[in-house]
């Protein structure tokens, strides 16, 4: 009987070693991995890059408190801002943290302009924030917040395309409108350019604060740097993590000058975010997330996309829509999707569920098209099987 809690239903499957787009299981049997942790591992499993920065930043030094400075974290800090939006970057340890974090600068910055009461934020309903306190009341999922009461005040929400009933919701008190660019969980929904641009407009016409949550489709996992870089605007606000980490747990959220002069020292802090081996983790990462790489992802994104459109053709009783952009697809399928992913994974293909019955395909950044046609071969013979 196993000691772990049982908050996580787990397939009985697991792995001994991975390469690349591949996982070896306990048992030797070879599985495409196309949940790659769920966006996390940006370079597959094993990246010898990573390998190679974990091995040398560890034999130095792993760990100290963020009293002291930091030369790796000050290194990415400034890559970032150099390839970025942002004139600020704060480390943290997972997505959860930095949307967090991206609520607590929102609401310092209306403190320290005297404007207190400026400390509510607007975001779509059913979405997906994270899962500490504040973020599942963040995300507005009953599901998600049932049994977490009370309530954490402090959010509005609005249906998804329901800009009418967005914007009644801004008033007076209103800080923030915060949006995954991609909504992941909730079923790889792109937030269309226009929007994005409406969503800027709008902040900018009430004086408030635009805040863009990519922590799963950040990083070049949609084919640009950032999702939001198609729509062509600057938000105020960016939490990150997943891909940034390649694997290890990392996070940050990135910021303007704006907004950033009010995180004075005190206002907030992190144990471990930032720490030696982290930084040295991300920094590996980013050099290798090039202006080459991000037009591989965009050519590898629409061979795949072309081709599942092919299959739904093929099958228009099985799959309904083909959504996603870069390499975050997602396969809407008709009905629920548990036994689509099962037999994806009988057929050694790893998938994971998202909300509307989709199912989340994830390739690693540097998927080749050969990986993709194996895909696409066990995808096409699961539909001929269910037909």
């Amino acid at each position: 009987m196993s000691a772990l809690a049982t908050n996580y239903k787990r397939k009985n499957l697991s792995f001994i070693k991975g390469k690349g787009s591949f996982l070896i299981s306990n048992d030797g049997k070879k599985y495409l991995d196309f949940v790659q942790g769920i966006a996390v591992n940006s370079f597959g499993h094993s990246n010898h890059k990573l390998v190679s920065a974990i091995n040398k930043q560890s034999k130095k030094l792993w760990h100290v408190s963020n009293a002291f400075k930091i030369p790796e974290g000050e290194k990415l800090a400034q890559k970032l801002v150099k390839k970025t939006f942002a004139d600020s970057i704060i480390f943290q340890n997972s997505g959860a943290e930095a949307t967090e974090t991206a609520i607590k600068v929102a609401r310092r910055y209306f403190y320290s302009i005297g404007k207190e009461h400026k400390n509510r934020i607007i975001c779509i309903k059913n979405s997906f924030h994270g899962r500490t306190i504040a973020a599942i009341h963040a995300s507005g999922s009953k599901k998600m917040t049932k049994g977490f009461g009370p309530k954490v005040p402090g959010f509005d929400h609005f249906e998804y395309g329901n800009h009418k009933q967005l914007k009644k919701l801004i008033n007076k008190n209103t800080a923030a409108i915060m949006v995954e660019t991609v909504m992941g969980e909730g079923g790889i929904k792109v937030i269309p350019n226009w929007c994005i641009k409406a969503l800027r407009e709008l902040c900018n016409k009430k004086g408030i604060l635009l805040i863009l949550d990519e922590v799963q489709c950040g990083i070049g996992r949609s084919g640009k740097f950032f999702a939001f870089e198609y729509a062509k605007v600057k938000p105020d606000i960016v939490p990150i993590a997943k891909g940034i980490g390649g694997g290890f747990p990392m996070g940050a959220v990135l910021m303007t000058k704006k907004v950033s002069k009010a995180m004075v020292p005190g206002t907030h802090g992190s144990t471990f975010g930032g720490n030696p081996l982290a930084m040295a983790v991300g920094n590996a990462v980013l050099d290798q997330i090039n202006s080459q790489l991000l037009k591989h992802v965009q050519n590898m994104s629409a061979y795949f996309i072309s081709s599942l459109n092919e299959i739904k053709e093929k099958y228009p009783k099985i799959i309904k829509e083909v959504r996603g952009v870069g390499l975050l697809i997602g396969l809407q399928l008709f009905n629920d999707q548990t036994i689509f992913i099962k037999k994806l994974m009988e057929n050694k293909l790893l998938t994971i569920r998202a909300a509307e019955n989709v199912i989340r395909i994830l390739p690693p950044l540097n998927v080749n098209k050969k990986e993709i046609d194996l895909a696409l071969k066990i995808i096409d013979k699961v539909c001929y099987d269910l037909n």
